[in-house]
């Protein structure tokens, strides 16, 4: 309540009268940027995106491509024709068709939208390092990733996030959009006012809706849609995935039905975007504490539920368990599960699948010699460790000494100043000994030590 002003009949306090007119300007400003957060943190409803939502890659004037990218989703153009370049695509190509400018045509009703929607919570052109809930967020020039972004839909699978960029969008190589908490890439819309430029082995996600063009560098995958209205779009060894909404939640169009797995936590749900096999696996939480720190990321974020990590990510579960899904080729899925280490997750295109973690961390401060080490009569300690169960699945595990090649195992391997130990409880493993060339088949209930070699 503002104080009240006395004055005595006849009489005249200018000095108290102002006083009053400042604390009401003052109050009316601190009301006025209060309700500015509020309708910026307000719930957004999503951008429709009419006829565009099936399709991954949309252009004004052409799309070009440069290697074995990759589109899940339809490929259109209008009102140009040209498609320079082989890719994969799992939909259909329009090439200036009904269907190509029906959907420029609804692109362009979703971008005035996204532009048009008002009072955007202001943000600094470098969202890197931030976490933002759902709402609408703009800057009056550019918007940029110079590292990982967190969007926390803070379990509501309907939040939806809305970036407004008045020219470019650009996000650094090895960058990182993370969706927790029940966020989903389908909710998530970036609408730019020149060009986006994703950068190398970047992993985005949500709808690019792009004036001008969008250009994407080598290995990038995104989980959402690049759409550009008057110019191109340029791939290079990328990965597109058209999104749909889980079931039962909102989004700018249409909806698949995700797969279900039992035994982790009751059933757990497979995203609607799959890993893509060389770039991106999935991790689902199945207790404690898990960080993942993307490559090229300043730090490590904490997983609460499914996310989708990029190929080379930092996957710490040493006070945590995960299961980790990757592609194989055709389409299928594998899973393995992992804790009490940290490691790097690894796998190319060319490998037929197998996905190997490399054991991370600081090595064993040891004193003396291995010699020394053996002549002990406590055990030497360990100190880079992972434990692993695939369900016949192809994954490895690399050690400092050894790699251990699993399939339907139960196994653990750890580094230690005497070497690699690789121990089996179920199945069997073939370790490869990197010292002495040669390879070992380790069954249930042994163990093998790869020693260094001097």
């Amino acid at each position: 309540m503002l104080p009240k002003t006395h004055t005595r009949p006849g009489c005249s306090h200018p000095g108290a009268a102002s006083a009053s007119t400042v604390a009401l300007f003052a109050l009316a400003f601190v009301v006025a940027m209060a309700l500015l957060a509020s309708s910026a943190l307000a719930a957004q409803p999503p951008v429709g995106l009419g006829t565009a939502d099936s399709f991954g890659v949309l252009a004004g004037q052409t799309v070009t491509n440069i290697g074995p990218s990759a589109i899940n989703g339809d490929l259109g153009v209008a009102p140009g024709t040209a498609v320079a370049g082989l890719l994969p695509v799992t939909g259909t190509i329009h090439t200036a068709d009904a269907v190509a400018g029906q959907a420029q045509s609804d692109l362009t009703t979703a971008y005035d939208d996204a532009a048009g929607r008002e009072a955007p919570l202001a943000v600094p052109a470098d969202l890197g390092g931030l976490t933002l809930t759902a709402g609408l967020y703009g800057s009056g020039s550019s918007l940029g990733l110079t590292g990982p972004v967190t969007l926390d839909a803070e379990g509501d699978p309907n939040a939806v996030f809305v970036f407004q960029a008045a020219s470019t969008l650009i996000t650094a190589a090895g960058s990182h959009v993370n969706l927790i908490n029940g966020a989903q890439p389908c909710n998530v819309f970036w609408q730019v006012g020149s060009s986006a430029t994703l950068g190398t082995t970047s992993v985005f996600a949500g709808t690019i809706m792009a004036l001008t063009s969008i250009s994407m560098n080598n290995g990038v995958t995104v989980q959402g849609r690049a759409l550009a209205r008057n110019g191109s779009v340029t791939l290079l060894n990328d990965t597109i995935n058209a999104p749909r909404c889980a079931p039962g939640t909102t989004g700018g169009g249409g909806s698949a039905s995700p797969a279900r797995i039992g035994g982790i936590g009751g059933g757990a749900t497979i995203p609607a975007v799959p890993p893509v096999l060389g770039q991106t696996v999935n991790l689902d939480v199945r207790a404690g504490t898990v960080k993942v720190k993307g490559p090229g990321a300043p730090g490590y974020v904490a997983l609460s539920q499914t996310a989708s990590v990029a190929v080379g990510s930092l996957i710490d579960t040493r006070r945590g368990s995960v299961t980790l899904r990757s592609a194989l080729p055709r389409g299928a899925v594998q899973r393995g599960v992992f804790h009490g280490g940290l490691s790097e997750v690894r796998q190319s295109r060319g490998a037929g699948g197998l996905t190997e973690l490399v054991l991370r961390g600081p090595l064993p401060t040891c004193t003396g010699t291995v010699a020394h080490a053996a002549t002990t009569n406590s055990p030497p300690r360990p100190r880079r460790r992972l434990w692993g169960h695939d369900n016949h699945g192809k994954f490895r595990t690399r050690g400092g000494q050894s790699v251990a090649t699993v399939r339907g195992t139960d196994w653990y391997v750890e580094d230690r100043c005497d070497g690699t130990l690789t121990r089996v409880s179920k199945g069997s493993v073939s370790v490869f000994d990197r010292g002495r060339h040669r390879t070992v088949l380790v069954r249930a209930g042994h163990s093998y030590l790869a020693r260094p070699t001097r």
